[in-house]
């Protein structure tokens, strides 16, 4: 049973990833998540990244309709995504892998890390529009060095999409929660 914060979160990924804002996911929303990652600098330019990044998007559609689409309309609707919450500690393995995917797609410049600006670019591509990240990095810099390295950046992901938690950084990983959000308040 979801929490009124893993709605809240939930909510948010779910209106990110409803590109023709219709109420449902579908197949053809995944897809224009995969070409919103594939216009990256590194993806576009890496046709092997390119193919990984779109099979692991279109990926989890495929995972998310055989969880989810308990009425069998081929779309998954909000109350279908909560009703699956409590599998997705069982998913950590392809959750990680997710990361590994995502980490080198946001890595421009391929020197191992993610920067306050490449980090900016994955909230950005995640919520398919202009996003202020304002102190979000600081949120999410566990070592306070100025990036996130790849075990910081996997770690955060899993909180990301595991964590009932408001106090786990990762739950900033794809843009700012508000306050109340993050107290775990109801009626968020």
């Amino acid at each position: 049973m979801a929490s009124e914060f893993q709605r809240y979160k939930l909510t948010g990924m779910f209106q990110a990833f409803d590109a023709d804002g219709n109420g449902y996911l579908d197949q053809e929303d995944f897809r224009a998540l995969a070409d919103r990652w594939g216009r990256l600098p590194r993806v576009a330019a890496d046709p092997e990244l390119a193919a990984r990044v779109e099979r692991v998007m279109l990926g989890w559609w495929d995972a998310l309709y055989e969880a989810a689409d308990t009425n069998g309309d081929g779309l998954v609707d909000m109350d279908e995504i909560l009703a699956m919450v409590d599998r997705l500690p069982e998913m950590r393995e392809a959750v990680t892998t997710t990361a590994d995917t995502v980490f080198e797609a946001i890595d421009e410049n391929g020197d191992g890390r993610i920067s306050r600006e490449e980090h900016r670019r994955l909230v950005e591509v995640w919520n398919g529009r202009p996003t202020d990240t304002t102190g979000v990095f600081e949120l999410v810099d566990l070592d306070g060095d100025g990036f996130l390295s790849r075990a910081e950046f996997t770690e955060l992901w899993a909180q990301f999409w595991i964590s009932a938690d408001p106090a786990d950084p990762g739950n900033h990983l794809c843009g700012a929660l508000a306050p109340a959000a993050r107290q775990g308040a109801a009626g968020v």
